[in-house]
């Protein structure tokens, strides 16, 4: 069973492939992920690494956890699982008995 980790405090010169040979010395990597911006390109200085089993993501957070790569200290940890695509938000709501903003003699409408 493939375990997520999250990484994060990378430098933006990273790569996918800077991360895969660094966890591979924790074991197998099934896949890497550096997050970045859908417009620029940029890193956003973030990634998720996806190790083949509970016991190597296990020994990459131990042995990895702070360690040195590009002269910043990665943070690694058990990634979190995705909240679903509808939550959140807030906001919005219903804006009855405004009227106008503006106050432009409108009343309301509703």
């Amino acid at each position: 069973m493939p375990s997520k980790l999250y990484v994060g405090n990378l430098a933006y010169s990273v790569s996918n492939n800077d991360l895969e040979e660094l966890f591979s010395q924790a074991g197998q990597v099934q896949s890497v992920a550096v997050i970045t911006d859908k417009f620029s390109g940029q890193s956003k200085g973030f990634a998720f690494v996806e190790m083949a089993t509970a016991e190597e993501a296990s020994k990459a957070i131990e042995t990895l956890n702070d360690a040195d790569l590009k002269g910043r200290n990665i943070k690694v940890a058990e990634a979190k699982p995705r909240e679903s695509g509808f939550g959140g938000g807030g906001g919005g709501g219903n804006r009855r008995g405004g009227g106008d903003s503006r106050g432009g003699g409108r009343g309301n409408r509703w």
